[in-house]
């Protein structure tokens, strides 16, 4: 993930990089420099040398990325590919409230695909401008252009346990999205979310999974469906695969998966620099390796859990405990283990009928 604009045009109130503990975005250069940007490119192109890496994928990512402008972007990408000595899929995650007909052709050209921020049936709940006003509009605006693009990659939508669930997930669907990502609120047990989010999930997983035709694809539960099989799961919300994932901000620091913003001010922070270190000094972070070590990392309640291999003990950010870390169960713990329930009796309902 690679930080390229430090600031956003929106005021979303459950943003962990803007509303939340950390406050870091304030001291960082708002825009990533080219010198800075082709040292990160250089430092993921010896790490994919070192490891015959077959693929690398970049996200590039904020506050806003769209506000770095287009040109920015597209030689950001171009940077990388020359770099790396293995393909590099570029992909950018944004609230569409920039995207124009002109930006997406550019994008599109350069070979960045595109994911959106919409929540669905509440999106203007929570996704609001610095004035008050909803952003809908202007999301709405950008998808119609993106959802006949190739540059599509798909939606991400942050939960709202208050809201209708399958009406929600349907309103998402009418963009024809590829893929659909759900995103529970970050919350620890400092601050617990509200109630309600695993039922809620449990009834878009029967509104997707009873469609009589595949209407997108859906990681969270394709994730947990692959883990209850016995196979691997691909979303750092489930499981227990090594987090694969390393963050690099605007001022050139590396940095854990930047959700840990939530918890505590410097909980992402390493100290390192990609002007001085390498992403295998990232991954000797004490951080970095106790998401790498899977059960050996969980609390005792969980390894004693029937789903542990499942759940794995939720997102990492949501273990956190102030004054002792994040070798507890997720804050999510009831939600997930329903969750995974209702899948596990719906997969075991289906493969007795085709049995």
């Amino acid at each position: 993930m690679l930080k390229v604009h430090q600031r956003c045009n929106l005021a979303c109130d459950y943003c962990y990089v803007y509303e939340l503990a950390d406050q870091s975005w304030r001291d960082r250069p708002r825009v990533i420099s080219p010198a800075l940007w082709r040292a990160a490119a250089r430092r993921i192109g010896e790490h994919a040398a070192r490891h015959d890496l077959p693929h690398v994928r970049v996200t590039l990512h904020g506050g806003e990325p769209l506000l770095a402008g287009v040109t920015t972007l597209a030689q950001i990408a171009a940077d990388l590919r020359a770099a790396v000595p293995c393909p590099v899929t570029v992909g950018l995650q944004t609230n569409g409230t920039a995207l124009s007909a002109a930006t997406l052709a550019a994008l599109a050209e350069a070979e960045i695909s595109v994911a959106v921020s919409l929540d669905g049936v509440g999106h203007d709940k929570h996704r609001r401008f610095p004035s008050g006003d909803g952003s809908f509009r202007a999301v709405s605006a950008a998808l119609s252009l993106l959802c006949t693009s190739s540059a599509y990659a798909g939606l991400l939508c942050v939960i709202d346990p208050s809201s209708d669930p399958v009406a929600t997930y349907e309103s998402l669907i009418e963009w024809q999205p590829p893929a659909i990502d759900f995103l529970l609120p970050h919350a620890n047990w400092a601050s617990p979310p509200s109630p309600g989010c695993g039922a809620w999930l449990a009834s878009v997983f029967d509104r997707w999974y009873d469609a009589p035709r595949r209407e997108t694809s859906v990681r969270l539960f394709e994730d947990l469906m692959s883990l209850l099989l016995g196979g691997p799961g691909r979303s750092e919300q489930a499981g227990l695969a090594p987090v694969s994932v390393a963050v690099i901000e605007t001022d050139g620091s590396l940095e854990q998966v930047d959700a840990l913003k939530s918890a505590y001010s410097g909980a992402a922070s390493t100290g390192l620099s990609v002007l001085t270190s390498s992403l295998d000094d990232l991954l000797l972070h004490p951080g970095m390796v106790a998401r790498q070590i899977g059960p050996a990392a969980l609390a005792p309640s969980c390894l004693a859990c029937p789903v542990a291999s499942v759940c794995g003990a939720g997102h990492y950010a949501h273990r956190y405990r102030p004054g002792s870390g994040f070798r507890h169960p997720t804050v999510y713990c009831e939600d997930m283990f329903l969750l995974i329930g209702h899948i596990r009796r719906r997969l075991a309902s289906s493969l007795s009928v085709a049995l």
